[in-house]
């Protein structure tokens, strides 16, 4: 390296010399022709001269060169009688005297020269120390960025994983696989040769790669999807091949791969040549996945929350043989997961703390959602300087996951508490009058986020396929809100904008996408495009006419005007239990479960607000 350096070197300077340092060209006037010219005060040929030691060097006047030369230079005669400065004086020619060296002459040309070759050869030499300093990261474009984890590095386990047992059972197997082929192979098994985590964020999908990290007992390497591509070309599939050129090398060996979309994508989907270089990339995945030099000592795991734009080639058995589902967790896994980030006095609780009712009142949560409502409690429970978490820090927390912190400052009049009061209350009353509807959990009027109040409800079991009569009775639970708006004001609000546009959305699946209707029996209109783990819908392509359409705007129309029937008869007779509730919201702001079934077992006396 260092020879290198120093050929290099002297290279740049040679260029820089010849370039910078073409001497100039000096013409050598005779002694007796300068004497003559200075002598005549009327000459217009020297501009002037520096008076040296054994030469006088001089400049022309413009117009005066000789053969080019702007520059000239005559021996001096120290042992001569003229004088040299009066004649200048006449001749009207600027001189001075050249300063006497300490040095040699030769030795400054020398210096001259060295100095600029040892900056250049400190400034590579630097360059070269930086390079060995970061692996030579800058100029190996074409090397992996993946990260290794020997045996123990990891800190991550499974006990530090709930809410997925399934994905965990199955990532044991290839686990104990590497452990202990002969167990699989004495029977003709194959070790899985990829393993593809897909779910929605935030389910754990690389916090189970981690805990693969702390279990196997053999490399870990981790690299991101995006780190493939970069603006050269050549450069993703050059690192994908140095990338499982490594693996062998330390094979057994996982090789996990996260946004495995970002390099994945199904091919030929974009119109010109700006995915070839992503493309290719990919290509050479599947090469190193499944080509003529693949070996079985080579594991790769991948997790996305995009499968729907991988390309189809990717997803075959014999490069990612697994598919493994890491989806919202039930009740059951939430629960684990509060115990996971609790456990052991991570978080110390207090006694009155119950995760299984947590679990309950929080569907919908993923594991990382459950880690920043406990992350938020203990910030809560220490700035209220407590010694422990307690429930109702658990509940402001998920209330601020939920709908964002109390917005205390916001300024509400008298009656728009006072409609915000009886909307949810309505909303409240409906719950608790429907059977087929959701328990009561919580109703507050606390503004949060962008919402003036809310109504919670509390789901008796975990539900995964709902009835008929279940979402009628949630549409009318949606409506109650504006119901009750109407039945004590006269008019709605605005406030009922969410209430309506989930009740319609209800009724159009009811409708379009679950065969409810009785009019136009079970089918489905509507073909719809959507992000399967992300939720956005991206296309609806209608595949029916517009008598048809017709037919289906009128069947959601009815859906959505009996329920509002219904809530109007159940509001009206129970109107003196609306007030109540209302007035019990504007006294004390929130209402549990608990104080909720109080008020609704009272005697019928009309409390209602003047």
């Amino acid at each position: 390296m260092i020879v290198w350096l120093l050929l290099g070197a002297v290279l740049v300077y040679g260029f820089w010399r010849l370039l910078l340092n073409e001497p100039s060209k000096v013409y050598n006037l005779k002694a007796s022709e300068f004497y003559n010219i200075v002598s005549n005060p009327d000459q217009k040929e020297i501009e002037s001269v520096r008076i040296g030691k054994d030469w006088i060097n001089g400049k022309f006047r413009p117009g005066y060169e000789r053969e080019g030369a702007r520059t000239f230079k005559v021996p001096r005669d120290v042992n001569s009688n003229f004088d040299l400065e009066e004649k200048l004086l006449y001749a009207k020619i600027d001189f001075d005297y050249q300063s006497p060296s300490r040095f040699p002459e030769w030795l400054g040309i020398f210096a001259s020269g060295l100095v600029p070759l040892l900056i250049i050869i400190g400034f590579m030499y630097f360059i070269s120390r930086q390079m060995q300093g970061t692996g030579n990261r800058a100029l190996a474009f074409g090397k992996s960025r993946a990260r290794m984890q020997s045996d123990g590095q990891s800190k991550k386990t499974f006990d530090d994983v709930a809410g997925c047992d399934e994905a965990k059972e199955d990532l044991k197997e290839v686990i104990e696989f590497l452990k202990e082929p002969k167990k699989f192979q004495r029977l003709g098994g194959r070790i899985p040769r990829g393993v593809l985590l897909v779910g929605p964020p935030g389910t754990g999908k690389t916090l189970l790669a981690r805990a693969v990290a702390g279990e196997a007992g053999v490399p870990f390497f981790s690299i991101s999807g995006s780190d493939f591509v970069e603006m050269f070309v050549g450069v993703g599939a050059s690192r994908v091949r140095d990338l499982f050129e490594t693996g062998r090398k330390h094979a057994p060996c996982i090789i996990f791969l996260d946004e495995l979309d970002a390099v994945g994508r199904h091919r030929g989907a974009g119109i010109g040549g700006g995915h070839d270089e992503r493309e290719q990339t990919l290509n050479q995945l599947l090469v190193e996945m499944d080509g003529f030099n693949t070996t079985d000592s080579v594991i790769l795991m991948a997790a996305t929350n995009r499968p729907d734009v991988l390309d189809p080639a990717l997803l075959r058995p014999g490069r990612f043989d697994r598919q493994i589902v890491v989806d919202l967790p039930d009740v059951k896994g939430r629960e684990g997961i509060f115990k996971v980030h609790t456990y052991g006095n991570k978080v110390p609780l207090a006694d009155d703390v119950d995760l299984s009712l947590l679990a309950r009142s929080t569907p919908g949560f993923s594991g990382a959602d459950i880690a920043n409502m406990v992350n938020e409690a203990a910030i809560l429970a220490a700035r209220k300087n407590k010694d422990k978490v307690d429930m109702e820090c658990m509940e402001e927390a998920k209330d601020r996951v939920l709908m964002g912190p109390e917005r205390k400052s916001l300024i509400i009049s008298d009656s728009e508490k006072r409609i915000t009061a009886y909307h949810e209350a309505g909303h409240a009353l409906l719950s608790y009058l429907i059977p087929e509807a959701d328990p009561n959990y919580k109703c507050s009027i606390i503004p949060r986020g962008r919402a003036l109040g809310i109504t919670q409800k509390l789901p008796a079991e975990e539900k995964h396929n709902y009835g008929k009569a279940y979402l009628e009775a949630e549409i009318a639970v949606r409506l109650g809100g504006r119901v009750a708006e109407m039945l004590k004001f006269g008019e709605p609000s605005t406030g009922a904008r969410d209430d309506l546009e989930r009740a319609t959305d209800m009724a159009r699946k009811m409708v379009c996408e679950w065969g409810m209707s009785e009019k136009l029996g079970p089918l489905t209109f509507g073909k719809r495009e959507e992000q399967i783990f992300l939720g956005k819908e991206l296309a609806i392509h209608k595949d029916y006419s517009e008598a048809t359409a017709v037919e289906i705007d009128k069947e959601i129309r009815n859906i959505v005007e009996n329920c509002l029937s219904r809530a109007e008869s159940l509001l009206k007779e129970n109107e003196y239990r609306l007030d109540r509730l209302a007035n019990a919201l504007l006294e004390r702001e929130s209402l549990n479960a608990k104080d909720i079934e109080e008020l609704m077992e009272q005697e019928p006396v009309t409390t209602e607000i003047q």
